[in-house]
C-alpha cells in the first residue's frame, strides 16, 4: 500500500504517519508539505489513498481533490480539517472527496476511513450524512456564505478570525492584491461592508 499525506504542519504529518505505520507496518508513506508538493509527488507512485489537509498554502485541499479527480480519478482522497463538518463537509464531497475527517477524530477514525475508501466506498459519518441530506433538502435556500467559492470561503474564515490581509496572503502563499480581491468579492456576494460584519456573521453561524 502506498499512502500520500499532505499537510503543512510537521507535527500533524508525524502524528498521521504514526497512526498509519501502526495499522499498515509494510506501507510506503510519503509526506508533502503543501498542495504544490502533493501535485509534484502524484506521479511518483501508484497511490492507494491520499490524505490531505483542507487548508494549505497555495493549493487548498479542495483544489487537490479536484485535481486528483481530473487526472487520477481512481485514487480516493480523504480530507482532514480542523473545521467542523458543517463548514466544509458538503463542499468536500461535492468536489469529489471520498471522505471527510476532523483532525480531532483522526486517531480513532482514520484507519476505518481508509478501509472504507479502499473498497470503493465513501466514508460518511452519521453527522455528515445528516448534513448531506439537509443540503439536498435546503439546496434552494441559499445562505450567503454558500455562494462563496472554495478559496473565498477559506479567506472568509481567516478574515472572521481577525487576520490581516498581509497575514492571510502569507498563510495562503498568495499576493496581497489577490487576497484583497477575494475580500471584495466576499463583501459583494454577502452584501456586507466591513470585516466586522464578516466576523459577526461568522459568530452567528458557528464558524470558529
Amino acid at each position: 500500500m502506498n499512502i500520500l499525506i499532505g499537510d503543512d504542519h510537521g507535527v500533524v504529518r508525524k502524528g498521521l504517519r504514526m497512526i498509519l505505520t501502526e495499522a499498515y507496518p509494510h506501507a510506503y508513506i510519503e509526506e508533502a508539505v503543501d498542495g504544490a508538493d502533493m501535485i509534484k509527488k502524484l506521479d511518483k507512485k501508484k497511490w492507494s489513498v491520499i490524505i490531505s489537509d483542507i487548508s494549505m498554502p497555495g493549493r487548498s485541499g479542495l483544489e487537490i481533490v479536484k485535481f486528483v479527480n481530473e487526472h487520477y480519478p481512481k485514487i480516493p482522497v480523504l480530507i482532514l480539517s480542523v473545521h467542523a463538518p458543517e463548514h466544509y463537509a458538503v463542499r468536500t464531497f461535492k468536489a469529489g472527496a471520498s471522505g471527510y475527517l476532523t483532525k480531532e477524530s483522526a486517531p480513532e477514525e482514520l484507519v476505518k476511513a481508509i478501509e472504507q475508501v479502499l473498497i470503493g466506498k465513501k466514508y460518511v459519518t452519521p453527522d455528515i450524512a445528516e448534513l448531506l441530506i439537509q443540503y439536498h433538502v435546503d439546496e434552494n435556500v441559499e445562505e450567503p456564505h454558500k455562494m462563496l467559492s472554495d478559496r473565498e470561503m477559506e479567506v472568509f474564515i481567516l478574515i472572521a478570525r481577525g487576520k490581516k490581509i498581509t497575514d492571510i496572503a502569507e498563510e495562503l502563499s498568495l499576493s496581497v492584491n489577490t487576497i484583497s480581491t477575494y475580500r471584495t468579492r466576499i463583501l459583494d456576494k454577502m452584501h456586507m461592508g466591513s470585516n466586522a460584519e464578516i466576523a459577526k456573521y461568522a459568530i452567528r453561524h458557528g464558524f470558529e
